[in-house]
């Protein structure tokens, strides 16, 4: 079994890597599975702290949500929140996620990532759109990345996602939310393999046990398998981001991102 606190040595981050200085990508070795943020973790974290944070765990992709920079926003908002973003050295790689109620809302959410100058929406359209979201796919040439959300949800698992898109664009695919999808009764690492030339994004996270109701919480701190997880993607050679998607202490997210960042790069290190 492979250990968690070996893991975060070979990483050089975690609780203890927030005494050192940013990771630059210059100080250690690429890695082959790319990390990421989604947005949603810095919810009550104004836009320079999250930058501030995200530079010191030295991760340079976001996938922004519209608390940045809202849906409705003018093209010389929008690409002076991206300015800041590039100026600090962090790629905005997608937008979400982005729900899609109305044909409008489907327009609205193409043409704010075109102006991004991104080319992944990771979205919820309701499931009657999703041909008209396939014809603004082909004519834009963005990826749609549909986010499963759990027990309840029109979309629990990328199973029920699977079912709807299997016969639409390949660009129209998965963000498999892995806490998510094991609260439904999914099983993350089947569904990484099964639907592999599907699955465009992942939101990465924990869980302390697999309920209905249970929260996330840090990458190696759970039961999920998440070392697992890694080997799927790395045999399935997995090119899209692993974004963490913090949820633990909303107020308070880098511990918890350095982390949850620290484990993901000591598996797959201890993978390679």
């Amino acid at each position: 079994m492979l250990d968690r606190r070996r893991f975060i040595r070979n990483a050089g981050m975690g609780a203890l890597g927030l005494r050192l200085p940013a990771l630059s990508p210059a100080a250690s070795p690429a890695l082959p599975l790319k990390l990421g943020i989604a947005g949603y973790s810095f919810l009550h974290v104004p836009m320079d702290q999250g930058i501030a944070m995200m530079k010191r765990v030295g991760i340079e992709a976001l996938s922004i949500k519209d608390f940045y920079l809202p849906l409705d926003s003018s093209a010389d908002v929008i690409k002076g929140v991206a300015a800041k973003f590039s100026a600090a050295g962090i790629r905005i790689y997608a937008a979400g996620v982005i729900y899609m109620k109305s044909q409008a809302q489907v327009d609205r959410a193409f043409e704010y990532a075109k102006m991004l100058g991104v080319d992944l929406i990771v979205g919820v359209p309701n499931p009657e759109l999703l041909p008209y979201a396939e014809g603004k796919v082909k004519t834009h040439n963005i990826r749609l990345a549909i986010h499963n959300h759990g027990p309840d949800d029109v979309f629990p698992t990328p199973a029920e996602v699977y079912e709807h898109i299997k016969g639409l664009d390949p660009r129209i695919g998965l963000c498999v939310d892995i806490g998510h999808t094991a609260r439904a009764g999914g099983d993350p690492v089947k569904m990484v393999r099964d639907y592999s030339t599907r699955v465009l994004d992942l939101h990465m996270k924990d869980l302390s046990v697999i309920a209905k109701e249970e929260h996330a919480i840090d990458l190696g701190m759970g039961v999920l398998d998440i070392v697992g997880l890694i080997k799927a993607l790395m045999h399935i050679r997995y090119s899209g981001y692993c974004s963490i998607e913090h949820e633990l202490d909303m107020n308070d997210p880098l511990p918890g991102i350095a982390e949850s960042a620290g484990y993901f790069r000591g598996v797959v290190r201890t993978l390679q």
